[in-house]
């Protein structure tokens, strides 16, 4: 019997990350109230890291950290999820006003030797401005010796694959692939949970060290495309699947017993009393009785991320 009689989603306080190469878009966008005066390149909306804690914001549970959650009544929200320490994925809002590093996570076995954290990621470009790019993979084929001649030369930049993107594109970017995000790009992220991160280029930006970076790069990989979607499905992988929903009727998030995350894109839905606008997410518990979005306004749609069992 369950030790909770949860009746609503869950809902949670963001943080807010400054970044150099952030803006306020977030909150001229999605509405989210930033500090004041910063620029904010991220917005972590659910996390479970030691370093950073999603707190619950409103209802029966509110001021627990997401790791409570986890630890204290892993069945009742989350039933039948992989056995982690913690909650296997962290959500973002990602605001580019400026282009990111070049950047590559390593994929698990290498992330254990170097003492980092594997990490694999999924983007959707939620607003673009016109001419926005992302930067995935190579251009041509390369070997290891010629970039890192390239990094010497200053020149990484002409090698790497460049993608002009618009609202509603996505892109999978699995552990070992060169990436970085362009300028003008307001993206949702699922991801790893994980911030480990190995900058191999920064534009020729000079750092205050002036060290060479290791690579951990998949060099076979060329000219990567954006993900096709076969009818909702955005992606369907180990540690996530994202689909997206255009929700013109009610329908119910997810069975019983599987807990669903859902990420308001367009318009607005409601689940059980719980509003959700554009930007914003919650978490629907695995036992939640009441699990039937319902949209809003025209128009309306979603991400629906689970993790597949």
């Amino acid at each position: 019997m369950s030790k909770l009689n949860l009746t609503t989603p869950l809902t949670f306080e963001p943080i807010f990350m400054e970044r150099m190469w952030g803006g306020r878009r977030l909150e001229a966008e999605f509405g989210k109230k930033l500090p004041p005066q910063r620029p904010i390149g991220e917005s972590w909306e659910i996390v479970d890291r030691p370093e950073a804690q999603s707190i619950v914001r409103d209802g029966l549970l509110r001021g627990k950290t997401l790791h409570e959650l986890w630890t204290q009544y892993r069945d009742e929200i989350f039933g039948e999820a992989p056995d982690s320490s913690r909650f296997p994925l962290l959500l973002k809002l990602l605001d580019a006003h400026d282009k990111l590093s070049l950047q590559v996570h390593p994929p698990e076995k290498l992330a254990d030797r170097l003492g980092g954290e594997p990490k694999t990621e999924f983007w959707y470009v939620a607003a673009a401005d016109p001419g926005a790019e992302l930067y995935l993979g190579f251009r041509e084929s390369i070997t290891r010796d010629q970039f890192e001649k390239a990094l010497l030369d200053g020149t990484a930049a002409d090698h790497v694959h460049t993608v002009r993107v618009k609202t509603g594109d996505a892109a999978f970017l699995p552990a070992g692939r060169l990436h970085a995000l362009g300028a003008g790009n307001l993206l949702i992220e699922v991801q790893q949970n994980s911030d480990t991160t190995y900058r191999v280029f920064d534009w020729n930006r000079v750092d205050d060290k002036g060290k060479r970076r290791q690579l951990h790069i998949d060099f076979d990989d060329v000219r990567p495309r954006l993900l096709h979607p076969e009818g909702e499905v955005l992606l369907r992988h180990n540690l996530f699947e994202i689909r997206k929903w255009n929700l013109d009727s009610p329908r119910e998030i997810a069975a019983r017993g599987q807990f669903a995350i859902a990420c308001c894109l367009t318009g607005s839905v409601r689940c059980a009393d719980v509003d959700l606008a554009r930007g914003e997410f919650f978490l629907v518990p695995a036992q939640l009785q009441d699990r039937q979005l319902h949209p809003r306004t025209e128009g309306t749609s979603l991400l629906r991320v689970t993790i597949p069992m």
